[in-house]
């Protein structure tokens, strides 16, 4: 439909907490009716591996909710103590799961269900030597032209 609109998405980044906007906003965007991509990029990449291992950093992440108050008084240093990642992913996990918060495999599968079109930038796959076939099914590999081609007739589009 040429008056349907359109959503373009670059996704960069590869953490837990990074995961969930461009499925969040994909998902929701094709329910209302937009055509949509994703763009994966970089660090961006991990979040459509067959095998999500995604961890939250702490580090370096400082509007991140700490528990007990732990963001006013616990050194951001701490956060950089061996451990301190997993736990911060647990609790982030254990939080999601105790909200309701759908799985990003759910959210990825929604999204796929829903027409979104997932690109995975060729250049990175090259540059990091990631083997394709680590990659989740329906995953389309180009570079940054296949993103313009459609991103340049977005109505809107997403740095994520």
């Amino acid at each position: 439909m040429a008056d349907q609109k359109k959503l373009a998405i670059i996704a960069t980044k590869g953490t837990l907490d990074w995961a969930y906007p461009p499925f969040i906003l994909a998902s929701t965007a094709a329910a209302l009716g937009y055509d949509v991509q994703i763009f994966f990029t970089f660090y961006g990449l991990q979040l459509v591996k067959k095998n999500l291992k995604l961890k939250v950093s702490p580090l370096g992440n400082p509007g991140m909710p700490m528990p007990m108050g732990m963001d006013k008084w616990f050194p951001v240093l701490g956060t950089a103590l061996p451990g301190m990642e997993s736990i911060m992913t647990a609790m982030m996990k254990a939080k999601m799961k105790a909200k309701g918060v759908a799985s990003l495999e759910d959210l990825r599968e929604l999204c796929q269900e829903a027409e979104v079109k997932f690109v995975a930038c060729q250049m990175t796959v090259d540059l990091f030597d990631m083997n394709p076939s680590d990659f989740i099914s329906g995953l389309e590999f180009g570079g940054a032209a296949t993103f313009f081609e459609f991103a340049g007739e977005s109505d809107v589009c997403l740095y994520i």
